[in-house]
């Protein structure tokens, strides 16, 4: 969804422009200092915001971007959840850190980021009332982990988390649509409880008046880039680790739903955009 934020101009990018911050692929030639990689090596990168470029079909880029894919996980598979994958981490890792009494509540649950952030909280063992779209999602996301699943397209939405909950509220939405919920994931949480809007899926989230906060429970609100929890290499690292050693051992699945060649990357926004996708879409040049 980056790519479709940076194409209509949400988030700021400059022209001429190639799209597209992640990608994996096999090496095929090393500048001669290059000692912690060889040519065959199957690698996999995200980059920081602003240095796009992995629409494409050969890059060079380098060496300390790059990242080795274990063996026994695919290319499409690395390429499919590294930027999700590190984006869930730091979501339930450090910006809420779950735990395994807390109930919380998680937007498109079978999404790309979505599905793995409901599982990893699963993993942890928290209880996870999953949002989709459709009726059509709610299977997909109960193989999440999810608990219990609100199809917004149907449901009140804070009626049945109050109803959930006891008329409590949750401690902690994960946001990944914006303008659409947003208001109505405020009035899901429990005095103190935190807003954590990451996604535009829907919009940007309009200017908030901070007086809001207070009226609903003296809320927390916070807009988090995993970059800004990942700067030291040794968090990265640890970050990179978990992902890659729970999708070895099966407690990550990563659900591809669509392929697309590279050529037809419009359709493949459009796809994304249409919210009717499943898990992770990637592109195939």
């Amino acid at each position: 969804m980056v790519d479709t934020y940076i194409r209509k101009g949400l988030y700021a990018a400059s022209l001429p422009l190639i799209p597209g911050g992640e990608a994996a692929g096999t090496i095929e030639e090393l500048a001669a200092d290059i000692k912690d990689f060889k040519v065959g090596d199957r690698v996999v990168y995200v980059m920081p915001p602003g240095t796009p470029g992995a629409y494409s079909e050969r890059r060079v880029i380098e060496a300390r971007h790059l990242l080795p894919i274990p063996d026994g996980i695919s290319d499409d598979i690395a390429a499919a959840s590294l930027l999700k994958g590190l984006t869930a981490w730091t979501l339930v890792r450090k910006t809420y850190p779950v735990k395994s009494c807390d109930t919380i509540m998680v937007y498109a649950a079978a999404g790309g980021v979505g599905s793995i952030l409901c599982q990893w909280a699963h993993h942890i063992g928290a209880r996870v009332i999953g949002v989709v779209g459709s009726a059509a999602k709610i299977l997909s996301a109960r193989q999440n982990g999810c608990t219990e699943v609100i199809d917004r397209s149907q449901q009140d939405i804070v009626a049945t988390v109050r109803k959930l909950t006891d008329g409590q509220g949750v401690p902690v939405v994960y946001d990944s649509l914006g303008k659409d919920t947003f208001e109505q994931s405020l009035d899901c949480l429990r005095p103190t409880g935190l807003m954590i809007s990451y996604g535009n899926a829907t919009g940007a989230v309009p200017p908030v008046n901070i007086l809001t906060l207070m009226q609903k429970g003296s809320l927390f609100l916070t807009r988090p880039q995993f970059f800004h929890y990942l700067r030291q290499p040794e968090v990265f690292q640890q970050a990179v680790g978990e992902l890659f050693e729970l999708i070895k051992t099966g407690r990550l699945r990563v659900h591809i739903g669509r392929r697309f060649p590279l050529r037809e990357a419009a359709q493949a926004h459009a796809a994304a955009e249409s919210t009717l996708t499943i898990g992770s879409t990637i592109l195939l040049p």
